[in-house]
């Protein structure tokens, strides 16, 4: 599997995330019907999704699987697992949102996929011989 793909699309679906939800904290808040006060949380997630993609981003040249850069792959399946669980949770129960069921969608996929990265062992590139 291509990892180095991985790693930067993941890099940047979290960095926007991150950057809309630290930026655009009021406006996202509201429509989400959340008070002023809680909209506080929405940014310290913006600033977790941030630094997480920042961590994809650096990581991305890196060999990924089986043994290599373990913390990385555990680190980003556990995230988009749990994510994705709770998402499933929330899109079953209340159908009418559909944007949590296309989120749900994206971290499922995701989680899928560093799943597999995971638990199998990484191929060396022809070039590395």
């Amino acid at each position: 599997m291509n990892t180095k793909l991985l790693m930067t699309i993941s890099a940047l679906v979290m960095g926007m995330t991150g950057l809309a939800l630290s930026f655009f904290t009021q406006e996202i808040a509201g429509g989400l019907g959340m008070n002023e006060a809680s909209a506080i949380v929405l940014q310290v997630l913006g600033a977790l999704y941030f630094g997480f993609a920042m961590l994809n981003w650096m990581a991305k040249a890196n060999l990924i699987g089986g043994i290599y850069s373990r913390p990385v792959a555990i680190g980003n399946m556990a995230h988009f697992v749990i994510g994705a669980l709770a998402l499933a949770k929330l899109a079953v129960k209340d159908p009418s949102l559909s944007y949590i069921g296309a989120a749900a969608l994206v971290y499922s996929v995701f989680a899928i996929l560093f799943g597999y990265v995971f638990y199998t062992t990484p191929a060396l590139s022809p070039k590395a011989n």
